[in-house]
């Protein structure tokens, strides 16, 4: 199946309520896109360095601070994080380079670390399900928040998001948590990241379990898709196939063959969440997930953006595939030496690239620790796994830990 970007397609949403979330909806004491970006005076007060957090309304105005080295950001109000359901967890912070890193911390202090990576456009709330598993099996869940997502600040200018930089602060929130022997989760850029991590540190990770997710290794100098134009500029009427993918999902594959052909245009997705005003975080997960998700469960995946200025980290977060040009062959190389357990735990109805058979097989086959593991293709899961089948993910990890 091929993803076309919709332009005069009169969107159907899955709910009429995903279309666009209440709190992303213009307002009128909402910012102005050209203040958002420019940060200029008049649009937010702005502070040196980032105070303690209070508690504040979620539809207050944004604050526009600066962190060390001129970085502008926000920081979501503790108030969108209220009552959010399933989530009965303690959001925690660790200071990196001036800007909050956001996580939660469940279990046992000296238990072995379960460290949870997302991706693109969740956040720790992805793992509501996975960590009261792993927490009951003895272990320590970490799910932490990459940089301009879930309660880590959000820094407002597009150019401040890099590859190398997400890769750099997950090494730093490892270093400054003082973990060891981890076992690393990853899926989505959360695979990305974690992989490229794993494959540099290999001695600081006991196992590694992956869903739909790889380590991609392109030519230095190779750009795979045209970057998005005009990328500050915001599209009223730029539409994408999230909005008419029905629930329950339809397959999307028969065993591993690819329903329609396969595929996706990825650049069309690229300039969706760079430039729609209708993009947020909601629809993508709701659309990408095999079971009709509830309404309470679609606002928290947007907690964390309140208004547009927030969503610079999920925006960006695609067209970062071009910065991919040379950055992980050392990585990819230390990847094909790991002989600790390698597991893949896979989605069976993921549209995407990242889920199909062959981008599992790539790791099966290359990485010597997954010799003789059942890696499996879940049923009634799709690309966010980790929500329609999170507690049986979080068991299959807890019997690779005792079974290896």
């Amino acid at each position: 199946m091929t993803f076309q970007k919709q332009q005069a397609v009169r969107p159907v949403p899955r709910h009429t309520h995903a279309a666009m979330p209440r709190s992303i909806r213009p307002r009128a004491h909402v910012l102005t896109l050209a203040c958002i970006i420019a940060s200029t005076a008049g649009c937010g007060s702005t502070s040196s360095s980032p105070s303690p957090q209070t508690q504040v309304e979620c539809d207050a105005e944004p604050i526009i601070r600066t962190a060390s080295g001129g970085v502008k950001f926000v920081r979501t109000p503790s108030g969108c994080f209220e009552s959010l359901p399933g989530f009965d967890y303690e959001l925690k912070s660790v200071d990196i380079d001036g800007l909050r890193q956001g996580y939660v911390d469940e279990g046992p202090a000296g238990a072995q670390v379960v460290l949870l990576l997302h991706g693109q456009p969740s956040w720790a709330y992805l793992y509501r399900k996975m960590i009261p598993v792993l927490v009951d099996a003895g272990y320590r869940a970490i799910a932490m928040d990459h940089v301009g997502m879930g309660w880590s600040d959000k820094p407002i200018d597009i150019e401040y998001y890099s590859y190398l930089g997400h890769i750099d602060r997950l090494e730093k929130f490892i270093e400054a948590l003082g973990l060891r022997d981890i076992i690393l989760f990853g899926q989505d850029w959360g695979s990305l990241v974690g992989l490229h991590v794993a494959g540099e540190n290999p001695d600081l990770f006991a196992r590694i379990v992956i869903g739909d997710g790889t380590l991609p290794v392109v030519p230095e100098g190779f750009e795979l898709f045209p970057p998005v134009e005009n990328p500050d500029e915001l599209d009223p009427d730029l539409q994408f196939v999230f909005q008419v993918i029905p629930p329950p999902q339809l397959p999307f594959y028969d065993g591993c063959t690819p329903i329609g052909g396969g595929g996706t245009d990825f650049g069309a997705w690229m300039e969706y969440a760079m430039k729609a005003e209708a993009f947020h975080p909601a629809e993508v997960v709701e659309a990408l997930t095999w079971f009709d998700m509830p309404a309470a469960d679609e606002a928290a995946y947007d907690a964390p953006f309140p208004s547009r200025i927030y969503m610079a980290g999920p925006r960006t977060f695609p067209s970062l595939v071009n910065e991919l040009g040379g950055a992980n062959q050392q990585a990819w190389e230390g990847l094909m030496q790991f002989e600790k357990p390698f597991l893949t735990i896979w989605a069976s109805n993921d549209p995407g690239n990242l889920g199909s058979c062959a981008t599992q097989n790539n790791l099966i086959e290359n990485i010597p620790g997954a010799e003789g593991l059942e890696h499996t293709r879940l049923p009634e899961a799709s690309h966010f796994l980790q929500d329609d089948q999170g507690p049986e993910i979080a068991r299959r990890i807890v019997e690779l830990i005792e079974s290896t």
